[in-house]
Formats: structure tokens, sequence, C-alpha cells
């Protein structure tokens, strides 16, 4: 290699991809900010992931450039950044750059003073002046100029942008909720409305293009329905899934999803496959699989999870983070087809398959195909004459074909470090699989997937945000800790162990000191031990995924009333009341808090099985759709948890449905235990 720089140590995929750049990049680190006030030079700080396409973009256009690189050199502190290792430097850096321009993205860019203040920034900047953005050259050359002959001017606007982020992280002193306003008929009805009012009535999902996936709006969507029947809510969430699962955003050749579609017809994505995306979208397809009975979530829920089992899992039981967009330096290369091609491979079979998935000599995508289907299998199927099964097996062996040939193709980059909040989040995921489906497979999953995690990343109450080839690294971040939480109540759920419950109590409870802010009810992203970030931000919007805050919120609340601690109820409701107007009025932004709301209207609802046989009809429970469940297995008494006590422990099982601890005569089969819901 004719380069080679520091990042030739670092173990982050995303970070190796620039270890050889002419660029003298740095991780972040006491080292590069020491020598940023040694020189008194600006840090430039860039932050991306491995699967980003315009990242490599601009590595291959700028970052690889011997002259570009010896003006960074020369003039700056170069910082490279991961943003899936450091979501706390993401997280303020794009807040400036949004401030200071109005858009973010990544790769982001932005200059800092040597004290790590932000004062000016942006995202992809080109080689040379294009698509209204100036070059990185001019860019770079007006930051020195800057800050050479205009240093007062610098300092005043870091210190004002500095100041401004401080001041927007400043919510949570504001009055006391008023709890009957927050928790009402009528607001939960809001939020439904303003949702439709955001809604794609003809390709499902929310907003325009770029679209993205949105589960929790689609999942408030499902449960609205389920509690009020109200038939548009159902029809806009299937819409919005069936439209997915259809489209181009899915891989209907390997299973999952990409991370976003370019189009509102969700055909051609940016083809990076998150694990966070797969692991949200299967949770919700598994409760619209509940809800509706209907195949096709089943089937992608087994094509999702085949996907992630075959691609994406580490010999010791952990989750990849991410599959990258491009392969051989091209975008969507490995996805793609020829009809040619296909004709080639299938032979006979082909004219079924290219008149199914939309395969034409043109293409629909750069000369080429991304498969998807414009027309269910039914009507499809009827059209031709045939039944949707026969359809479904001809398509399904065409696909392993297909699939099996794409495999000898040179594969997208895979980020093989393990992060525990998104591990955390496939782990919940898998749970709810298997109480959508009964697959015993899931669970096992799910277990060993905990184990693994519990194993290598956690010890006792401080996890790891990172695993990577028998290294743990970095302190773990809210979202970690609230996901990891999230992923032990569901795994109770579904095994009985109340060994995960004991532990997610500990970790609650060392969570709350470690990360709370004094005089509010909400929790910072970053530990308070943790000292190398110039502000420690409270994320409470549900973006791609569901904020830190909204989760642990649901975790408070379900763990109130596990272990009987009003305390944590009461700050739930609190947390929940603080943001009641914003939630209302911006249900897409803060969709998982939405969620929440209405479990809150609703009520939590206690179901108990006791008995050494509980196995017998733990599973019907557990597919019988309730939200607001909260579930508890035990085999014998327990003492610490209140759900147990004054139960009888008889064979084979009973169970109890209970509210605040009052329960109802016990049962013993599912249909008497339905009975008792209907008659509730």
């Amino acid at each position: 290699m004719k380069h080679t720089n520091r990042l030739v140590h670092e173990t982050s995929p995303y970070l190796l991809q620039h270890a050889h750049n002419p660029v003298d990049w740095f991780p972040w680190g006491e080292e590069a900010l020491k020598r940023a006030k040694e020189e008194n030079k600006p840090i430039l700080v860039s932050i991306g992931y491995s699967a980003c396409h315009w990242c490599h973009v601009m590595e291959r256009e700028s970052f690889e450039n011997e002259d570009t690189a010896e003006l960074m050199n020369e003039n700056f502190i170069n910082i490279k950044i991961d943003r899936e290792e450091r979501p706390d430097l993401d997280h303020i850096y794009m807040d400036a750059v949004q401030a200071m321009s109005g858009s973010g993205g990544w790769p982001l860019n932005v200059f800092l003073t040597p004290d790590k203040k932000p004062f000016y920034g942006g995202t992809y900047f080109p080689p040379e002046k294009a698509y209204n953005r100036p070059s990185w050259k001019d860019v770079l050359s007006g930051v020195i100029h800057a800050f050479k002959e205009k240093r007062n001017e610098i300092e005043s606007q870091a210190e004002n942008l500095t100041a401004h982020m401080e001041q927007s992280n400043q919510f949570g002193f504001g009055r006391a909720a008023n709890i009957e306003e927050t928790f009402s008929r009528d607001r939960i009805d809001s939020i439904y409305k303003n949702l439709l009012l955001s809604a794609d009535k003809e390709w499902g999902g929310f907003g325009r293009a770029p679209k993205f996936p949105q589960t929790g709006s689609i999942q408030y969507l499902l449960r609205y329905y389920h509690y009020f029947r109200d038939e548009e809510a159902l029809q806009q969430a299937c819409l919005s899934l069936d439209k997915m699962v259809y489209g181009g955003i899915y891989d209907q050749a390997g299973g999952g999803f990409a991370r976003y579609s370019t189009d509102n017809e969700w055909l051609v994505p940016h083809f990076e496959k998150m694990l966070y995306d797969n692991a949200l979208l299967v949770m919700v397809m598994a409760e619209a699989y509940q809800v509706t009975g209907k195949e096709v979530y089943r089937r992608t829920i087994e094509q999702t999870l085949g996907f992630i089992e075959r691609e994406m899992i580490s010999p010791e039981g952990g989750f990849y983070a991410a599959l990258d967009a491009d392969s051989e330096g091209v975008e969507g290369k490995y996805y793609v087809w020829g009809k040619e091609e296909i004709e080639s491979i299938l032979g006979g079979e082909a004219a079924l398959f290219c008149d199914y998935y939309g395969v034409t000599e043109k293409g629909n995508w750069e000369g080429k195909n991304i498969l998807n289907v414009s027309i269910d299998p039914g009507t499809f199927s009827r059209g031709k004459g045939i039944s949707e099964a026969f359809l479904l097996e001809k398509v399904g062996k065409a696909v392993d074909k297909l699939l099996a040939e794409r495999n000898k193709r040179v594969a997208p980059g895979l980020d093989n470090k393990v992060l525990i909040g998104w591990n955390a989040l496939m782990n919940t995921a898998f749970s709810k699989a298997f109480i959508a489906t009964g697959e015993e497979r899931y669970r096992q999953r799910a277990i060993s997937n905990m184990e693994f995690m519990l194993s290598r990343m956690v010890n006792g109450l401080e996890i790891k945000h990172i695993y990577k080839e028998g290294n743990v690294m970095q302190w773990a971040f809210l979202d970690d800790y609230a996901y990891f939480i999230q992923a032990l109540i569901h795994l109770q759920e579904i095994t009985g162990n109340a060994g995960y419950l004991l532990r997610a109590k500990g970790l609650l409870e060392s969570v709350l000191p470690g990360f709370e802010e004094e005089g509010t009810d909400f929790l910072f992203f970053t530990h308070k031990e943790q000292r190398d970030v110039i502000i420690r931000k409270k994320e409470v919007y549900d973006g791609a995924t569901p904020s830190g805050n909204s989760v642990m919120t649901g975790n408070l609340l379900y763990l109130s009333v596990v272990f009987g601690k009003k305390v944590w109820k009461d700050r739930a409701v609190k947390l929940a009341g603080e943001l009641g107007n914003a939630i209302v009025k911006y249900p897409t932004s803060f969709s998982n808090w939405a969620n929440l709301l209405l479990l809150m209207e609703m009520g939590s609802k206690e179901v108990v099985v006791t008995g050494s046989n509980f196995n017998a009809i733990h599973f019907d429970i557990l597919h019988n759709f309730m939200p607001e469940r909260i579930l508890q297995l035990s085999s014998v008494p327990h003492d610490g948890f209140p759900l147990l006590e004054g139960k009888q422990f008889l064979n084979p099982h009973l169970v109890y449905f209970c509210e605040n601890y009052t329960c109802k005569p016990p049962v013993t089969t599912l249909s008497e235990f339905v009975q008792q819901l209907e008659n509730y």
C-alpha cells in the first residue's frame, strides 16, 4: 500500500476502509484532540458508516486524491468517525450541521475549533462544483482562510452554535402533565388522524420520497385497529407493509429490507441492509400477522430471518451490523438482473418469473431490473388461470436458482462489528417472530443470542457498545441499555425464565442514576462518566430507531407492574406527559411515544400462568394479540414478584387474568381465557 494512516489500528470496518487514504486520519481520541490544541489547527471531523454509498463516493473522489489530502494534512487535524461506533458524536455534530444548513446526512463533514466546538459543516461535497454545492477543495480553502483571518468570528460562531445546541437540549423542565389531558381517547384519536394526514394513500408509508419504513407509525395503526376496529387504520397499515414487501426495497431473491426507498413507489432503494431496519420490520410484520393472519407477513418474517441467519450472524451467535450498498464499487450491482441473464438461468420457467417480477429488456433501473411485484400474487395467479399456491411454488423454486447464481457474484462488504443495541433489537424481533408463528427455532435463536451478549458484552450491570473479534469496546449508550432491557422482557415472556426479569430490574436501577438529568425525568444519551463530548444530549425523537427515552419509558411501565414499583410508573407517566402535545401533533416523529400513549390509555392487563406444564397453553396465550399484556410464567412460587403472590401452582397449569393485581378466578383453557377477555 502506498499510504497508511493511524486508522490501520482500528477495528471498525468503516475506519479500516480509510486506513490507506493519503489523508492523515486520526480516530477520535486524546491524541488527535491534544494535537489540535498544540498546533492550533481546526479539526475536520468526517463521519460515515461502512454501508453508506455517498461516503464511498466522497472517499474515491476526494480522500484518495493526493493533492486534496495534502491540503487537508497541512491545515487540519483530520478525524474519521464511524457513526455506529460513536452515535453520540454523530448526534451532536449532525445537530450542528442541521442548525447551520437546514439539512443533514452522511457523509457528515464538520469543522471544529481546537476545543471541539463546531463552526461550519455539510454533508457530501463533490470534487468540482456541482449539484449547487461548492467543491471540497473550495470548502477547505474557505475554512482555512476564515480560521486564519477571521478567528474571532469563528470562535464566536462556535460558541453561539454550541450555546444554541445546549439551549435546544433544555427541555423537561416544564409543568407536570395533566394526566386526564395526556391520556384520553380524544388524544389517541388525534394521533391517528394526524398519522393519516401524512400517509401516502396510494403507495403506503408516510410522506414523500425518500421514504423510510416508519415501523412505529404502522404499529400504531395496527394497534388502533385492534382496539377500535377502524378499518381505515388496518387498510393503511397493510397497504404500507404490502407495498414494501412487494417492492424493490425488499430483496425479492434473498430476503431482507434495504434502509429506505429513493422514490415514492418503494422501487429503488439505497441498497444497504441494516440490522436495525430488519429487526424493526420483523417486529411489526409479526404484529400484522397476529392481527390479520395474512400469510404474506409470515412468509416475509421467514425470509427476512432466513437472510439474517444466513448472512448476518457470527459463529459465536452475534448479529453483524450491516451489508454495504455497493459491490465492486457499484451501487446495487449485487442485487439487480438483466432479462437475458434470468432467461439463461431459468430457461422455460423464465416467462412466468419475468412477468410476475416485472422483468423487461429495458429494465427499471439503469438498464437492469430490480425485482418487484406490481400485482399481488392472488390477483396475478387468477389472471393466469393458476392457483396462488402453484404460482408461489414456481417462483419460489426459480428464486432459489437465481439466489444460487447470485451467490457466485462479488458480495457487498459486510460490517462485521456487533453492536449490543442492534443485537437487542434483533433479539426482540426473534421473540416476536416466535410469538407470531410458534416456530421454535426463533425462540432458540433469541436465547442463544442473549447468551452471547451476556457472556461477551455484559459484565454485571455494565454493558459494552461494541464487540468485534474477541474485543469489547466503548461505553454503552442509553439506547443500548433500553433495547437490551426490552429484549430481556420479551425473552422472559417466551421462556418463563424469571432470571431475565431480575437482570432487567438490576440494569434499570443502574441506568437511572448513570444517565438521568437532575431536575427532570429524562435520560441523557451518554453516561455521566463519559467526558469526551461537548454536551450530553437528550434524544427523544423516534427516528430510524425508537429513542432510548421512549423505549426506557416502556420498560419503566412494564417493570413497574412486575416488581410493584409505583415510582417507576409515575416516572413513565410524567415522561410521556411532558411530550404529550408534541406526540399528538407530530406522531411520525414520536411514533414509539404514540404507541406508549395508546397503551397507557388502554391500561395494562396482567396475565399470569402457573403450574408445572405452563408450556401447554403458553404459545396460545402469546399468540392472542394483546399489546397491553404483561405476562409472567412460573412453575413454582417465587419471592419478589407481586404478580405471583397468592397464586396457586396446580398441575398442569392455571391462567390468571388480572388488572392492578386484582384477578379473575383462574382458568385452564384458552377458550375460558378468551371469554374473560371478551367479558372484560
